[in-house]
C-alpha cells in the first residue's frame, strides 16, 4: 500500500514513515501543502496522512483539493485540537478519519490499514491462491501451512500479486504500491525481490513471469 505523510514537523514526519514502512507500506514525505498538492497529482496513493496545521497550504485546502478532484486517496487527518467541533469540521472538509495529537503509532498504523482497505475494491481479510495464505492484520505469510518468514518488501509485493487474483500485476504497478518515490525503476529491485519471494515460498513455484507485463500468482 502507498501512503503519502504530510507533516511539518519533520521528526514526527520520519517518526510516522518509519513506523509505516515497518508495517509494510511505501511512505513518501511532504513537510507542506504545496508539496502534498504536488505528489498526489503525480502519484496514486492509498492513504494520505494529513497534518491539519501546514505551512505554504493550508491542510484544509489540501484536503478540499485532494476530494475535490475525483482523487480516491482516503484522507487520515492529524490535528492537536481535540474538540469535537474541530473533529467534525474535519470530516465535513472530506476527510475519512481523525486523529488528534498526541497518538499511539500502533493506534496511527492501525487506522492507516482501515482506510486502505477502503480505497480499494472490497477483499477478504485474509488473502488465499496456489496453498499461500496471507494475513494482512497478523503479517504473517503461510505456504501449504509452512511459515514463510517475508521482508517487509517482499510482503507487499505477494499481497499486491494475491489482491490481483489471478491476474497479472505489472512491474510499475508494483513500484507504485510497494515502493516509494526514491525507487528507481531501471534498478531491477521488482525482479530481485521477485526472486527472492520465489526461493522462499519453495517448490512448485507459484509466482509466473508473464512476458512483457509483469508477474502473477499462477
Amino acid at each position: 500500500m502507498r501512503v503519502l505523510v504530510v507533516e511539518d514537523e519533520p521528526r514526527l514526519a520520519d517518526a510516522i514513515a518509519e513506523w509505516l514502512r515497518e508495517d509494510t507500506h511505501a511512505v513518501d514525505i511532504a513537510h507542506d501543502g504545496a508539496a502534498a498538492l504536488e505528489r498526489v497529482s503525480v502519484n496514486d496513493y492509498d492513504v494520505v496522512v494529513l497534518d491539519r496545521d501546514l505551512p505554504v497550504v493550508h491542510g484544509d485546502d489540501v484536503c478540499r483539493a485532494i476530494t475535490g478532484t475525483g482523487i480516491t486517496a482516503r484522507i487520515l487527518m492529524l490535528t492537536a485540537a481535540a474538540e469535537i467541533a474541530d473533529r467534525v469540521g474535519g470530516l465535513g472538509l472530506g476527510a475519512d478519519d481523525y486523529l488528534t495529537k498526541p497518538f499511539a503509532f500502533p493506534e496511527l498504523a492501525a487506522r492507516v490499514q482501515a482506510l486502505g482497505r477502503r480505497s480499494r475494491p472490497a477483499a477478504p481479510p485474509v488473502l488465499r491462491r496456489a496453498g499461500i495464505t496471507l494475513d494482512p492484520a497478523r503479517r504473517e505469510v503461510f505456504r501449504d501451512g509452512r511459515y514463510v518468514p517475508l521482508s517487509p518488501k517482499e510482503f507487499a509485493v505477494l499481497t499486491e500479486l494475491l489482491r490481483a487474483e489471478g491476474a497479472a500485476v505489472s512491474t510499475e504497478q508494483l513500484l507504485e504500491k510497494a515502493w516509494d518515490e526514491n525507487a528507481d525503476p531501471f534498478t531491477g529491485a521488482v525482479r530481485l525481490v521477485v526472486l527472492k519471494l520465489r526461493r522462499k515460498l519453495g517448490d512448485p513455484p507459484v509466482v509466473e513471469t508473464v512476458t512483457g507485463v509483469g508477474y502473477r500468482i499462477s
